[in-house]
């Protein structure tokens, strides 16, 4: 464990690197500065990785998206769909044996669910990142909005 630091993070760009799905773009959280930044897998700048390898204290990579998180809340929040005919149009989508279209836009003509999984989406990303920066013992000097 590293010492404790309380540090202003700009929440919008944390979020957006816990939610990056290219595996060809590496995120970085500087604990010194709060600043999230990203670079190219294959950036060719050997000064440049040379120091996040001599700083790893100071240069902390972002987990990649967790697909298997995803599939697994998708799971759970179709099982809390009352509307059968809904849950099992979404139940064909999630197992890939529909022709009826992506998730996102079935649930576009059902606001109250669509909303109701953003939120699922959204706690569970925010409990990803609080876990994430806990284990690194960063404690934020301010909340997410």
């Amino acid at each position: 464990m590293g010492v404790m630091r309380d540090m202003e993070i700009v929440w919008d760009d944390l979020l957006d690197a816990f939610e990056n799905p290219d595996p060809e773009m590496i995120y970085f959280l500087d604990r010194q500065t709060g600043e999230v930044f990203y670079v190219p897998a294959d950036y060719e700048d050997d000064a440049f990785w040379d120091e996040i390898d001599a700083d790893q204290e100071r240069y902390l990579a972002i987990p990649y998206f967790d697909y298997d998180q995803e599939r697994l809340l998708l799971h759970e929040f179709i099982k809390g769909v009352a509307n059968e005919k809904l849950k099992t149009v979404l139940n064909r989508t999630f197992i890939g044996k529909s022709p009826y279209g992506r998730l996102d836009e079935i649930l576009s003509f059902y606001p109250e669910e669509l909303e109701r999984l953003a939120s699922i989406k959204e706690q569970l990303l925010a409990t990803r990142v609080g876990q994430w920066l806990e284990e690194h013992d960063i404690y934020p000097s301010a909340e997410p909005l």
